[in-house]
């Protein structure tokens, strides 16, 4: 029993992990623990400093964000913008290989001084050194393989401008968490902008996005009935065969 134990705790504990979250919802993640609220607690960096150029006193117009021509795109840590993710990508690949191979190969001595002829009565019956080798091969191979892929993806998801690099490049992050019932959505964008790319609705989409990582999944019980147990997993990895 005690060489047993050193198997049998892992799977118990595994076991055991999902209970206290039996008949319960997945829980969020805190706000105030993602860089989002860190980014919206900091001051941020003077208007002058950003691309707003000086208001002239005489003109009837001003540039300042909160005016009809205002500048209200992202600009500085905590101010939020719009991902627009719209993924519709395909991707279709099929090769086939196919070699065919055959040989032959005989040997006769039907006279050879007579020798032949002296020993074919040696021979066991039916034997002769008339046909003394006959060889023949074959061999053929096929091959065929075929990749088709289809993805569709259409999301909006609001990020927030966690930093800003020494070249003006903005950092962003979004998460986004949606719960119906017992199963959780999750969201997460994360990568690098340029300023410029940044549309006047305050928008940008995924492909102006650098070093994108972007992740759609979920937890819940749906999602923890389609897992293998962990018993299957620890016996994928430890089995030879």
């Amino acid at each position: 029993m005690r060489k047993l134990l050193p198997f049998l705790i892992p799977l118990i504990l595994g076991a055991c992990g999902g209970l206290p979250n039996a008949g319960k919802p997945p829980a969020f993640t805190p706000p105030a623990a993602s860089r989002e609220a860190t980014a919206m607690a900091f001051d941020g960096l003077p208007r002058q400093v950003l691309r707003e150029a000086p208001v002239v006193e005489a003109s009837l117009w001003s540039r300042e964000r909160g005016s009809l021509l205002g500048d209200r795109r992202a600009g500085t840590i905590g101010d939020i913008l719009t991902v627009v993710i719209e993924i519709d990508d395909s991707a279709s690949i099929s090769n086939s290989s196919q070699r065919s191979r055959s040989g032959s190969e005989s040997l006769g001595i039907p006279s050879l001084f007579g020798i032949p002829q002296r020993l074919d009565p040696l021979l066991p019956d039916g034997a002769s050194l008339a046909d003394a080798v006959a060889a023949s091969s074959a061999s053929s191979s096929k091959g065929d393989g075929s990749v088709s892929r289809n993805e569709r993806l259409t999301l909006r998801i609001a990020a927030t401008v966690v930093g800003i690099q020494p070249n003006g490049v903005l950092q962003i992050q979004g998460v986004q968490e949606v719960r119906v019932n017992f199963e959780l959505r999750e969201l997460i964008v994360t990568g690098f902008v340029r300023p410029e790319d940044i549309s006047r609705q305050n928008e940008i989409t995924y492909d102006k996005i650098a070093a994108a990582r972007i992740s759609y999944g979920g937890r819940g019980q749906i999602t923890a009935v389609q897992q293998p147990r962990i018993g299957q997993r620890i016996a994928e990895k430890i089995l030879p065969f």
